[in-house]
């Protein structure tokens, strides 16, 4: 990697070369005045060596703990829960079909937190390229066709069998890894994808069993139940084209977390909005249905609560994936929905069945089995030595 400005100026200073003038620093100090030469701040002598060590094994330290991948994943839960459950509360109404409207407040939100962040000196990132957003772009459509996609599979499949086929989500992203990245599917690996997906089979098992013997599935639309496998399959490949891309995407650019989010959430906020205003209904009535005039204000407040709630979802995101790799991003969200499940049941009354509850302990199993794929997969390879 190239040095940067700064590294640049940083050796300028220490061979004492700054300016165009070459003449020695002695004879520039000695034509000086005498008041100028006392007057002249002294400079702070540099900090003993014990300290510069404590403080670059202090700097050490963080970066291990930062770039450590148990940190990213359990904050990318963390965050996911707290969305999850603060989005199911604000769509539970019984007429609430603004998703989109929705998605556009939490984008605008996100963003002025990030700005914000940036004006106090909590964060900064590089400044506004329109050549890095013309590229970007395509992420965040990407993104946007992952949303609208899902949300039509749940207009027309119960949420069992929507599971089941988000997981084929994860296969494809792994044999995608293994063309774009070098990537390598071991035996264990598929082992554990072959648990994640007999979890939601047995979490599933009464839609299944109703859906063989023919007995109709109730849609929240209505529609047929046809229409709703074509959104999904379509939603597997846009999700898993949407995290490749993005992981791609990432090491071209060479974005930071907070470049990632900023322009995923920016750039996502027209298109958001132009599908509103195309799709959805803007008439005083369905406002009026949408936003009950008894709890209006709580639901706008949770809408701007998710939009700053979303900072640490999208930042989370895009840290896993740096840290790790795509497959495990997907896998990870897959494992997610295991606590996802029990604030369903915690907070919203779900039913918590037999058939739920060895769903997750499979899922669970799961998770651990692929965690010691992984494991062995990187001990066989810092043995062999570096990979691909």
């Amino acid at each position: 990697m190239s040095e940067s400005k700064a590294d640049y100026t940083l050796a300028m200073n220490n061979d004492g070369e700054i300016g165009t003038d070459t003449k020695p620093q002695h004879d520039l100090e000695s034509s000086l005045p005498l008041l100028d030469r006392a007057s002249r701040p002294t400079a702070a002598p540099p900090p003993p060596p014990s300290r510069r060590s404590s403080e670059m094994q202090y700097r050490s330290a963080t970066d291990r703990i930062l770039n450590h991948s148990a940190l990213p994943v359990f904050s990318y839960c963390v965050a996911s829960i707290l969305m999850t459950v603060v989005n199911k509360y604000v769509v539970s109404g019984s007429h609430f079909n603004m998703n989109f409207l929705l998605l556009a407040i939490q984008s605008t939100v996100c963003v002025g937190c990030v700005a914000a962040c940036k004006h106090f000196d909590v964060i900064s990132y590089r400044d506004w390229d329109t050549n890095d957003a013309r590229k970007w772009f395509p992420i965040s459509f990407l993104l946007v066709c992952v949303i609208y996609t899902g949300s039509k599979s749940l207009q027309f499949l119960t949420i069992p069998i929507y599971t089941i086929f988000k997981n084929l989500t994860i296969v494809i992203i792994a044999y995608g890894e293994v063309l774009w990245f070098g990537g390598h599917v071991t035996g264990l690996t598929l082992i554990s994808f072959a648990l994640m997906v007999v979890s939601s089979l047995v979490a599933a098992s009464s839609d299944i069993a109703n859906f063989l013997s023919g007995t109709p599935i109730v849609t929240k639309a209505g529609g047929a139940s046809s229409a709703g496998y074509l959104w999904m399959f379509a939603n597997c490949f846009v999700s898993a084209g949407f995290v490749l891309a993005m992981r791609k995407r990432i090491k071209i650019t060479n974005f930071s977390d907070w470049d990632t989010l900023r322009y995923n959430n920016l750039l996502s906020i027209p298109v958001l909005a132009f599908f509103s205003l195309l799709v959805e209904d803007w008439s005083s009535e369905s406002l009026a249905a949408n936003f009950p005039e008894e709890n209006r204000f709580a639901l706008l407040s949770l809408m701007a609560f998710s939009g700053a709630a979303a900072v640490g979802i999208s930042f989370c995101t895009a840290w896993v994936i740096r840290t790790t790799s795509s497959t495990t991003f997907s896998m990870v969200g897959a494992l997610n929905k295991l606590p996802v499940a029990a604030s369903g049941i915690l907070f919203f009354g779900d039913a918590a069945t037999v058939a739920n509850v060895v769903g997750i302990l499979l899922g669970f199993v799961a998770g651990l089995v692929y965690a010691a794929a992984k494991s062995a997969q990187k001990a066989a390879q810092s043995g062999a030595g570096p990979s691909r």
